[in-house]
Parts: C-alpha cells; structure tokens; sequence
C-alpha cells in the first residue's frame, strides 16, 4: 500500500562508492503493540530468561495473543518429561476477556494457580509474566503469589512485572527478570529447608546460555573436562533448585552480557562471586 510503501522507502537504500553510509534509518525504538522484528519486555522475561528453567510453569498472564506468541518460539533444549518434570514446551495463559478487563483478574489468577496445582502436582514453582493489561489495570499479582504460596506450603511463586509497555525492545525484560530472580529466589530461599549443598572449589556457574540448539551443553562439557563443576545453567535446561544454589559459585562464566550483566553484578556484590 502507499502509506507502507513511503514508511518503508526510509529503511531502504542503495549504498554509492565513496559515501560512508548508504542513508538508511534504523535502529529505531519498536512501537508497543506492533509485532515488529525485536520483542518487547515481555518476550524479555518469558521468551529469554524465565521460559527456558524447564521445571517451572511460567503462566502468560494476559490475553492469549502473547502466549501464543512465545510459544515454543525458541529451540530452549532441555532434557525431561514434558507435563512430569518439564514445562517448556506447554502454554499456561490466564486467557484475559474483556470481562477481566474491567473487574480485575486476580480471581482468575488464582483459580489457574489452583488448577495447575491439581493438574501439575510435580511442577517444582510457578512465574507470572504479566501482559500490558495487567499493569494498566492495576491486578495485583504481588499479593496473589504471596497467598498462594502461603496456601502451597511456601511454594516458590514469582510474579515477574514485565509488561510489555514498560520498555520497547526485550532488553529492559531481562533486567526485570533478574531482579525478579533477585527479590523473588534469592531472598527467599530458607537454606536450612533446602537439602544441604557440598561446595567445592571448583563450583562454577554458566549465566546467560539459554541452550539454543543444545549450545550450553557444549559449554558445560568443555569447563567440566577442564575440571569445574557446574553447578547451575541459566537458564538453557536449568532447574529452580540450580537457580538457588547459584550463590554458592566460585566464578559466574557470563555468556550474553546483554541478558544476565544485572544479576551478575549483584552476586558479585553481595556474595563475592567474581
């Protein structure tokens, strides 16, 4: 169409001899709500960060679209039984209609915690990656994962505001999911109700592999035929339980800085972890 075709016209050029550039306009901020190349903060947190940890269930807590969207869009490998010890590849959406719209769908939520509590009685923690909707509405999902957890004896339940809206491509989703990973797993793990953890000097950590393709496995044979135990991906075929023996790493090995700098940085700070 004309309108497209003249928007489109900037994006492409023909690049002359001599001339440093061939003028094209890119690297422009992606417009919330429009399926563009890059994701939003959203796809951030469920489609990079949180998806991946492979015996959670990561509830898309919104309208279907984006569930759908992010649905086994990436090739996160993993090694378990889907529906026994791995959720990866399955859907959990809370489905909103206009009608949780205007009253609210912390009900919902709390029904859908339920209801995978009776379907999925191994799954080891539940995320909520909230929508644009959730936070335009205000639903409080800080409190339903709080009850709920209480109700679940102390179940691990995160909710994760990473709204779509809040940040135009899905970097500033990743930095949202590792204070989520900050606020919501390492502060709150009991390590005397955990089984207790032998450490070894030689315990390292892969931060920011997300196993596209089965590549941390690659990473983890190299460091361990040098000798390291790995004691933790994150999070390509990781575990909640890998997640909370991470501070207990002699050395992070980041691989995308781009995901993972943020919660590397405060291991390094408040556990010494180089």
């Amino acid at each position: 169409p004309e309108k497209t075709a003249k928007r489109r016209a900037k994006h492409l050029n023909v690049h002359e001899a001599g001339k440093s550039d061939c003028g094209v306009k890119s690297n422009l901020k992606s417009i919330p709500g429009v399926m563009t190349i890059r994701g939003c903060a959203y796809a951030g947190s469920k489609g990079v960060v949180w998806g991946p940890i492979k015996d959670m269930i990561h509830i898309s807590h919104g309208p279907v679209g984006c569930g759908q969207y992010s649905w086994a869009a990436r090739r996160n490998y993993y090694i378990g039984t889907t529906g026994i010890d791995t959720f990866v590849t399955m859907q959990f959406t809370s489905d909103f209609q206009e009608k949780d719209i205007v009253f609210g769908g912390d009900k919902k939520l709390a029904k859908i915690i339920d209801e995978i509590q009776e379907l999925f009685p191994l799954n080891h923690g539940i995320t909520i990656q909230s929508e644009c909707p959730i936070g335009l509405i205000g639903d409080d999902i800080e409190a339903v994962s709080k009850v709920k957890s209480k109700e679940y004896d102390g179940k691990t339940i995160v909710p994760v505001r990473c709204e779509g809206f809040r940040g135009v491509s899905q970097s500033l989703g990743h930095h949202i999911a590792n204070d989520a990973v900050r606020d919501w797993i390492f502060d709150k793990v009991n390590p005397e109700a955990k089984p207790a953890f032998e450490s070894t000097p030689y315990d390292v950590a892969i931060i920011g592999d997300y196993n596209i393709g089965g590549d941390a496995w690659s990473s983890r044979i190299l460091l361990e035929e040098m000798g390291l135990r790995v004691i933790a991906q994150w999070s390509g075929d990781g575990s909640l339980a890998e997640l909370e023996a991470t501070p207990k790493a002699k050395l992070n090995v980041l691989h995308c800085y781009r995901s993972m700098n943020y919660i590397s940085r405060h291991m390094e700070e408040k556990f010494g972890i180089p």
